[in-house]
């Protein structure tokens, strides 16, 4: 089979639309354990409202599934306390407190907050990863490895353009 780019984005694009499809159509919520009961709504916006409202890059990344290159991200560097939010719905997702340095390229995190993300299996490389989403607006943010620190092990391994940072004292 002759696998070219073009190919590749097209079919990385029809999965995005099919997997959105899949989840306005099932409904699926994602539960906060640390609220238990409160429910993330989930954000519905046309493709043509989210073009008015994200960058092209931001767009790319959010909505079409796309990655950023390695190491352009200013929040790699960003060193203090706060919240990483979605950059698309404005969902906080990651505390400061669980960002490190994965040497990857990308800003990493070992664990999310509480109902923040949900995951789906990925498999456009030959093999399975996991992606994950904004469990608000559906946003794709990046892939969850098994290589990251304790306490959990894992690396949440974020596209920078897919966040925005507030510091705690802002």
């Amino acid at each position: 089979m002759n696998l070219n780019r073009r190919l590749f984005l097209t079919a990385s694009s029809t999965a995005m639309v099919v997997g959105a499809v899949g989840v306005a159509v099932g409904g699926i919520k994602f539960m906060s354990t640390a609220n238990a009961g409160t429910t993330i709504t989930p954000i519905k916006k046309t493709d043509a409202e989210w073009k008015e409202i994200l960058t092209s890059e931001q767009y790319r990344v959010l909505r079409k599934e796309g990655t950023e290159r390695a190491g352009t991200s200013p929040l790699n560097k960003e060193k203090r306390e706060g919240t990483f939010h979605c950059a698309g719905c404005d969902l906080p997702l990651f505390a400061s407190s669980t960002k490190y340095e994965s040497g990857t390229g990308w800003p990493s995190f070992y664990q999310a907050l509480d109902g923040a993300v949900g995951t789906k299996s990925d498999y456009w490389l030959g093999y399975k990863r996991t992606e994950y989403h904004c469990a608000r607006c559906g946003g794709h943010q990046g892939h969850i490895f098994n290589d990251g620190p304790a306490p959990t092990g894992l690396r949440y391994c974020n596209n920078g353009v897919a966040l925005t940072f507030k510091p705690k004292d802002a």
